[in-house]
């Protein structure tokens, strides 16, 4: 980065948090009142933009307008709409319980916004991923830097649009922008950063953030398991398997990434998956309204790279100039093919028998924990194993991806998968510093408690705590 250029960046930025940081200490973002205002305020701007907002998704990854609307704009607008129905009673002191030894007291946890916080987004869902989290920093109170992504360029001066048009200029603020702007923005102090990315820019960004001890929400990904049991209903499992595999053109953190299929319904399984992509997509399936399209041709060479790595059951066919892999399903594909070393992020789904569950667990816990597991049985105690004998984000039977919609639940990874949540109250607990708070009387002084120490009431004392 050209140093003029470094030093300029830097010093807008110094402004920005200087501005920002006024307004948090002001007190201003405090307000119930403020903060159900900005919320409304983004639920009606992105919901008037709505047009706009699927023309730029289909702009810049082919996204079908069912899926714009549905996972950008009614995601956005319901998230924060529940944020501003819930904020104040989210933002009240919880009681919890006082042990004998502290009484007469009485012991509760205070939410409080951390203060100036950024939001890195990705281009997969790019206005989900930016406005999404910042429902829920507003909700706690807190002001706010947005960072879209440039890989989406379309969406992300949209979102800038709509940010200016909707937020108070005084407590938020968008940056544009590549990796050189990433990077001098990671060197200002923030309370709170929530990235949601990849895992190698992840560790950059826990690394600027270890500077100022600022803590982190990391959303990230990796290989999400499909499993199919032999006494799943075979349609119903197909149909979800493949939409949620090929869902925004396979470019979705939570998306089954691979399948391991007990081998005695493998065949089976992969005739009725064929069937289900032609239902959905058409035997042309380039022409389809309905597919999306890879986000740029550095993307489209990687994950093109992977179509080796199995026998073609269906798919295969690519177009770069369109941006274009086909769905595609590979069978037999083996544990180091090049499609099982890392996140496919594309229209790929490997698949591969296993002889027993067992063999399918053994095979996820021996390798990093991932964002999302699917388990696919007509057996509730087998489903239940997957929960309590792996380790993921979320775990859904007998379906994929669509737990994103509840709101209720809470959304992030665990070890290489990402570290903390997020979603509804879990967005407003992420954005806040749950403080411990007792208060006691001047009354009921023990004076056990002070020295000089006895060894009988030491150990009454002990016996209270």
């Amino acid at each position: 980065m050209d140093g003029s250029l470094g030093s300029a960046l830097t010093a807008d930025y110094t402004a920005m948090m200087e501005r920002l940081r006024a307004t948090f200490k002001s007190g201003k973002t405090r307000s119930f009142a403020w903060r159900k205002q900005q919320l409304h305020a983004l639920s009606e701007a992105v919901a008037a933009h709505e047009d706009d907002i699927v023309d730029v998704l289909a702009k810049d990854l082919g996204k079908p307008k069912a899926e714009s609307l549905i996972a950008e704009v009614d995601y956005v607008t319901k998230e924060c709409q529940l944020a501003a129905k819930k904020c104040e009673s989210w933002a009240r002191p919880r009681k919890v319980g006082t042990p004998l030894s502290n009484m007469p007291a009485k012991s509760m946890i205070v939410p409080e916004p951390f203060g100036v916080a950024l939001i890195i987004g990705a281009w997969n869902y790019p206005l989900q991923e930016v406005f999404g989290p910042l429902a829920g920093a507003i909700a706690a109170g807190n002001c706010a830097v947005l960072k879209p992504s440039e890989l989406a360029p379309a969406s992300s001066e949209l979102l800038r649009k709509i940010a200016a048009q909707a937020l108070d200029s005084d407590a938020f603020a968008t940056v544009l922008g590549g990796a050189e702007e990433t990077s001098t923005l990671l060197e200002q102090r923030f309370d709170k950063i929530f990235y949601t990315g990849g895992a190698k820019v992840g560790r950059i960004v826990m690394g600027a953030a270890a500077k100022h001890l600022t803590p982190v929400t990391l959303e990230l990904g990796g290989k999400s398991p499909a499993i199919v049991a032999a006494d799943a209903n075979l349609d119903v499992t197909a149909r979800r398997i493949v939409w949620g595999a090929f869902l925004n053109g396979g470019q979705l953190c939570v998306r089954p990434d691979y399948c391991m299929v007990e081998e005695s319904i493998y065949e089976d399984f992969l005739k009725t998956a064929r069937e289900v992509v032609h239902q959905f997509y058409g035997e042309n399936m380039q022409q389809s309204e309905h597919f999306a399209r890879i986000v740029n041709e550095r993307h489209f060479d990687r994950v093109s790279r992977l179509l080796n790595s199995g026998e073609i059951v269906i798919g295969g066919e690519t177009d770069r100039e369109d941006r274009y892999i086909a769905p595609t399903i590979l069978r037999d594909v083996k544990p180091d093919a090049p499609a099982m070393q890392e996140e496919i992020f594309g229209p790929i789904l490997p698949t591969f028998p296993v002889k027993s569950m067992d063999e399918a667990i053994a095979f996820i816990n021996e390798r990093d924990k991932p964002l999302a597991l699917y388990a696919f049985t007509s057996n509730s105690a087998t489903g239940d194993r997957f929960v309590r004998e792996t380790s993921s984000g979320t775990v859904m039977v007998n379906d994929c991806v669509v737990f994103q919609t509840n709101h209720h639940l809470p959304f992030g990874g665990v070890g290489e998968s990402g570290m903390g949540a997020f979603h509804g109250v879990h967005s407003f607990d992420c954005f806040s510093h749950l403080k411990a708070v007792m208060k006691r009387p001047f009354w009921g002084d023990v004076k056990l408690r002070y020295p000089p120490y006895s060894e009988k009431g030491t150990k009454l004392l002990r016996k209270l705590m």
